[in-house]
């Protein structure tokens, strides 16, 4: 996928005015919130099993070559093969090659935001194979050829109305009409039915990998995982290194906490274990079983101070608590990642120059930290990506020159309070001229949907300063 953050400012101007998206948005993502609470208005353990979730992840990452090496070794005893990934060209060159062995043409594919990181439906389709998303909301956007906006809807953003423009232009539909969504779902599904038989390689991501058996979780509401994993004879599990999970009892903690945090649910539709290939005596599944782990740049992230960021489960939960989110969207955040988690994924991932306004991208309402089910700070995350900003010079150096200027007067209680005094009088003539402040760098951005209020006529520390000399004279007297 295409990195267009460092536009994140223009993108999200035009998600903004975009009438047709904005509805969406909202209808949508209040129905996810409404979703959530009620879930978790039945579950009074949940905070306990968060507190779980959170102290198994973080053992995990302790000790994560361990769990890897323990995970591969039951794999491969059960007839599987493992590959280790370092980078997104890496995994996928280990994926088309594996396609490229089997003499395979046609790929299903199930939802897997490891296969969006590493633009793997382009790789594959650039070494000529055939491949087709079978997720209902990936298979929307992969015919309309555009990048998911939500980790959990990929195609969040488009209304009913134009799905079904997009499968009149794209389905050879003859007498048929789309004029409900029950109809629109049929469609789809009568297609990639069809899709499903033919498919000779299966691709998928996993919710969790076990490491005591070497199997994988996956978590689905459609079935489409399913098909994808047992009807072709290879399947590939596609996932990055920080999936481990100890144990089945382990993946089963997390499961509960990812249903009820991503979509309300008690449980998924579908929530399968699967594990190697398919044995002797097995009547479906596939005959080659492949996991191709992916690093980039996780490592890094586990070493540094921001490891917390690899026990995100890809609930969507920060984004639909997320003031910005939920105004511009996930095309605006530019890469495959949006929302507050994908502010702090997508500089670590790609980059900080490049993503530099997402980290700014900010309220600091701190919903996003209250709302996380693997209680990850993202709050202090995104404050410490603004740090790196201004360290490595990434920052406009406007920007780097009025933090230096404050640091330097905050040294020196006179100078900060004759500034004050400066201040005041400007701050009560800029407010009574708007338009002028409009035109104003930095501030003109601010002011552009807000009235700036007149000061009061005195400071509030020349106010205490006052009042602590009349309390040292009343107590003279």
């Amino acid at each position: 996928m295409h990195n267009t953050s460092e536009h994140f400012i223009a993108n999200a101007r035009i998600a903004l005015h975009n009438e047709q998206l904005q509805p969406v948005l909202n209808a949508v993502t209040q129905f996810l919130l409404a979703a959530r609470s009620a879930a978790l208005a039945e579950t009074p353990e949940f905070r306990a099993l968060s507190d779980y979730a959170v102290a198994m992840k973080d053992h995990v990452l302790e000790y994560l070559d361990d769990y890897l090496g323990e995970f591969a070794t039951h794999v491969r005893g059960r007839g599987g093969q493992v590959h280790h990934a370092a980078t997104g060209a890496d995994l996928n060159r280990i994926v088309a090659g594996i396609c490229r062995a089997t003499g395979a043409r046609r790929v299903i594919k199930g939802k897997s935001m490891v296969g969006e990181e590493t633009s793997l439906n382009e790789a594959l389709e650039t070494a000529g194979f055939e491949v087709v998303e079978t997720d209902l909301g990936e298979y929307i956007i992969q015919q309309a050829q555009e990048p998911p906006s939500h980790i959990i809807g990929p195609a969040l953003h488009k209304s009913k109305e134009q799905v079904a423009q997009l499968f009149l232009d794209k389905h050879d539909l003859g007498p048929r009409r789309l004029d409900d969504v029950r109809s629109m779902v049929s469609e789809a599904r009568a297609v990639l039915r069809e899709r499903f038989l033919e498919g000779e390689v299966g691709i998928t991501g996993a919710n969790a990998l076990v490491a005591e058996t070497g199997s994988f979780m996956l978590v689905t509401n459609e079935g489409n995982g399913d098909l994808s994993s047992t009807l072709p004879r290879v399947h590939i599990v596609i996932a990055g290194i920080e999936k481990l999970v100890p144990t089945l009892e382990d993946a089963s903690a997390l499961h509960r906490v990812l249903c009820r945090s991503a979509t309300g649910q008690a449980t998924s539709a579908y929530t399968t274990f699967y594990t190697g290939p398919r044995a002797p005596d097995d009547p479906d599944g596939p005959e080659e079983f492949h996991v191709v782990l992916l690093d980039n740049g996780r490592r890094e992230m586990l070493n540094g101070k921001y490891r917390s960021m690899l026990r995100c489960i890809r609930c969507g939960s920060c984004l639909n608590h997320c003031p910005i989110y939920r105004h511009v969207g996930g095309h605006a955040y530019g890469w495959v990642y949006p929302g507050p988690m994908g502010s702090v994924l997508t500089p670590l991932l790609t980059g900080l120059e490049g993503a530099k306004e997402l980290p700014n991208a900010c309220t600091a309402c701190g919903r996003c930290e209250e709302a996380c089910p693997m209680q990850i700070p993202l709050p202090e995350h995104l404050r410490q990506l603004r740090d790196d900003e201004r360290a490595q010079h990434v920052s406009p150096l406007i920007w780097r020159l009025g933090v230096a200027a404050m640091m330097w007067m905050f040294r020196y209680p006179a100078l900060y309070r004759l500034a004050c005094s400066l201040a005041r009088p400007l701050l009560g003539w800029l407010s009574a001229h708007p338009g002028l402040m409009k035109k104003l760098p930095i501030l003109g951005g601010w002011a552009a949907g807000r009235t700036l209020p007149a000061p009061q006529s005195h400071t509030f520390l020349g106010q205490w300063q006052r009042q602590l000399a009349a309390r040292e004279q009343d107590n003279r007297l």
